[in-house]
C-alpha cells in the first residue's frame, strides 16, 4: 500500500498519541529527509534492549495492509499489530534539554523500563531479563 492510498483510508481514531512537540520535530525532520509526502511514521517494538522490549521509529514508504493507520497532528502513523499490543495508549513525546533532545515514549503497558528509556518490561515479562549499565 502506498502511503497515499494510506492517506484515504486512515482511521479517525489514534491509538497512540503523539503530542505536538514531537509531531513538529517529526515533520521538520521529515521536510529534511525529503520524505513528508511520502512517508509515514513507522512505531514498532522488538525484541532486546537492556528490559526485553525496545521501541522503534522510522520512515516508511509502504505501510502493509495488517497495519493500523492514523493521523497526529498532521503525521501519518503506522504500527503493527504486534507492536500495538505493547504500545496502545503510549505516548510519544520529544524533549530538548541541556543534555540534548530526543523522543520520549510513555507507555502505560510498562511496568518498568531500563534507565536509558528506550527499552521496557510488560507485566508479562516482570522477572525477565535486565542490565546493570543502565540502572
Amino acid at each position: 500500500m502506498s502511503v497515499e492510498t494510506m492517506m484515504e483510508t486512515l482511521e479517525e481514531t489514534a491509538v497512540i498519541s503523539l503530542t505536538e512537540t514531537a509531531a513538529e520535530k517529526l515533520d521538520g525532520i521529515m521536510r529534511e529527509k525529503g520524505v513528508r509526502e511520502s512517508h509515514a511514521l513507522r512505531v514498532f517494538v522488538s525484541g532486546g534492549g537492556c528490559s526485553g522490549l525496545q521501541y522503534g521509529m522510522t520512515f516508511d514508504p509502504a505501510p502493509r495492509e495488517v497495519d493500523t493507520v492514523f493521523m497526529q497532528h498532521g503525521v501519518p502513523v503506522v504500527i503493527d499489530p504486534q507492536s500495538l499490543q505493547y504500545m496502545e495508549g503510549a505516548t510519544i513525546d520529544y524533549v530538548d534539554s541541556l543534555m540534548g533532545g530526543g523522543f520520549h515514549i510513555e507507555n502505560p503497558n510498562a511496568v518498568s523500563s531500563c534507565g536509558c528509556g528506550s527499552s521496557f518490561k510488560t507485566k508479562d515479562q516482570a522477572g525477565a531479563g535486565g542490565c546493570s549499565s543502565c540502572h
